[in-house]
Formats: structure tokens, C-alpha cells, sequence
């Protein structure tokens, strides 16, 4: 059971990554119907801690806080990534997972785990930017370079800053069930789910329209989801090779057409199931599904839970 939730901070902890925790399970939204945390922040390095930011956070609990979590976070920190942790810190972890609890890392959180021995022959996610430095001093580890966060249960670890979230919610409706992690999701106004990995991010802004870019076939993708196209006429549209286009189209995107197609087209029927009360098989056509049990087999797939599912999380018991 996901009750009792504890992050565990370092000197140096950065503010947004700990708060991606605080957010998720450390806000009573009982009034939501939603479930309650028992939250607590925790000190590896006394009363006293210091974030990257400048400021200064007081705390009311020690390690021996961590023996009664079902979950422990640890957020992400300045110099995590070449630091030493506290052995008693390390010792706290280990026994946490030897018990049977959870533990979850965010971004360079990730090296904390790692020193435990907690990430030995698992897979692990971590920042792009830390990727090859985590390799290097865990050999014995697989890192993930290009996803959002890798659930090795009971052991979960995320990349940057805004996958954290990711991650925490993915154990939320692990836990406790889509609809409770949908409407957490909404509180906080970010998507309940997101497809795909980092390489959307890694420095790779969105192309700029000219010749030797496919900015233009995006758009106008975009605007005609209800239609099929193949890689030739897309290409043609671009004046590029298929060959050429399929390159270019994947260092610009981090993906294929056919995924980013599909993606585009789950992302608008999410966005007329939460604000219309269109039907199912006209969703599905507007997108480009076809019909309803082609929309909900991607929708599945994609998002986690059916069409009408996901509607009543976003509208309530009686939309359909």
C-alpha cells in the first residue's frame, strides 16, 4: 500500500525537485475525495539544510523517519553526481527496500540509489546530462538514456526535473488506480501521462521553417490528423528524398512519422474527450482512428486506460 511517503534531502537539494514530491504526496486533497499522505520531509544531514537556491529548510524529523515509509523519494541536489552520502543515509535505504518499501529517485537522485548498491543489475533512468557520468562510476547498472523513468520495482528512478513527476505519478496509478492518478494530475495541471523519452529534449529546439527543415510538414501533419499519408507524400510535401525526409524527420523530432502521427492524434482525441461530449466514433474519426475500436486499442496503449475512461476521470461519474 502507497500510505506513508518520506523525501530525503541533502544539503544542496534543489527546490523544484522536491517540490514535484511535496505536490504529489504531500498536499491533503482529501476534499477531492482523493487519498491522504502521510508526508514528511527528512534531514540525511541534520536539523538544518541548505538548498541550491540559497535559502535554507528547516526539518522536523531524522533518518529513523524513513523505517515507517512505504515510499521514499530523493530528490535531486547540487553535486550529487561526484559527492559522498551519508553512510547512515545509505544503511536507512537498503534497509527500507530489504523491508519491502518502495524507494524513488529524481533526476541526480539517482547517484544516491546507485551508492546504496540499490541500482546494482537494474535498469535506471537519470538527466541526459548525467547519463555518462552515472554509467562510468556504476558499471554494474544499465542507464536508460532516452526515457522519462524505468520502474525496476521496488525501485524506481526518473530523469530531469519535470519526469519526476512523471514517475510519481506513474506509481500513484500503479497503486491506487488511473482515475486517482488522472485527477492528481489535474489538480496540478500537467498531462496524466506522457509518451516517450528525453530525446524530444536534449537540446533540440523546435526547428525553424526553411528548406532544409520539416517545421512546415509538422504543421501541416498537425492540421490534417483525420487523413492518411505515407512517408513518399510527406517527403514530396517537404522536397526531400523519403529517405532524406525519414532522417531529417527523426533529428528533428526524436521520432518516426508513423509515432508522431499516432502521438498527435491520441493528444487530440485526449483533448476533445476532456471538452466536448462528442462520441467515441466521432472522436475516432475526427483523429484519424477511424472508428472507435481502433481509437480505443491506441488510446490503451498510449495513455493507459480506455476513452471512456479517461473521460470520466476529467468530467466525472456521469459523462460518457
Amino acid at each position: 500500500m502507497l500510505r506513508n511517503v518520506a523525501a530525503v534531502l541533502l544539503d544542496g537539494v534543489n527546490p523544484f525537485e522536491l517540490g514535484v514530491v511535496c505536490e504529489v504526496f504531500g498536499i491533503d486533497r482529501s476534499d477531492d475525495g482523493l487519498p491522504v499522505y502521510d508526508f514528511a520531509v527528512v534531514s540525511a544531514e541534520g536539523a538544518s539544510v541548505r538548498a541550491s537556491a540559497g535559502f535554507t529548510l528547516q526539518t522536523e524529523h531524522g533518518l529513523d523517519r524513513l523505517d515507517a515509509a512505504d515510499l521514499i523519494t530523493v530528490p535531486a541536489g547540487v553535486s550529487y553526481t561526484s559527492r559522498e552520502f551519508p553512510p547512515e543515509m545509505l544503511d536507512a535505504l537498503r534497509r527500507a527496500v530489504d523491508r519491502g518499501a518502495r524507494v524513488l529517485s529524481v533526476c541526480s537522485g539517482a547517484f544516491v540509489l546507485a551508492a546504496a548498491g540499490l541500482l546494482e543489475g537494474r535498469r535506471a533512468a537519470v538527466h541526459w546530462k548525467h547519463a555518462e557520468e552515472l554509467s562510468r562510476r556504476y558499471p554494474h547498472l544499465t542507464v536508460e538514456p532516452d526515457v522519462l523513468y524505468v520502474d525496476e520495482d521496488p525501485v524506481i528512478t526518473s530523469a530531469g526535473t519535470a519526469a519526476g513527476i512523471d514517475a510519481c505519478l506513474h506509481l500513484v496509478r500503479k497503486e491506487q488506480g488511473p482515475e486517482v492518478a488522472n485527477r492528481i494530475a489535474r489538480r496540478m495541471v500537467v498531462p496524466p501521462h506522457r509518451d516517450g523519452g528525453q530525446a524530444q529534449y536534449i537540446e533540440r529546439p523546435l526547428p525553424e521553417p526553411g528548406g532544409d527543415s520539416v517545421a512546415g510538414v509538422l504543421v501541416w501533419m498537425e492540421q490534417h490528423l483525420d487523413e492518411e499519408v505515407t512517408v513518399e507524400q510527406l517527403a514530396a510535401r517537404a522536397l526531400m528524398s523519403p529517405r532524406t525526409f525519414a532522417r531529417r524527420f527523426q533529428q528533428e523530432t526524436g521520432t518516426t512519422p508513423y509515432r508522431w502521427i499516432l502521438r498527435q492524434r491520441v493528444l487530440l482525441a485526449q483533448h476533445l474527450l476532456e471538452r466536448t461530449d462528442e462520441t467515441v466514433d466521432a472522436i475516432a474519426g475526427r483523429t484519424g482512428f477511424g472508428n472507435a475500436a481502433a481509437l480505443r486499442h491506441h488510446f490503451v496503449r498510449a495513455v493507459g486506460t480506455t476513452p471512456q475512461s479517461y473521460r470520466r476521470a476529467f468530467r466525472g461519474p456521469e459523462a460518457a
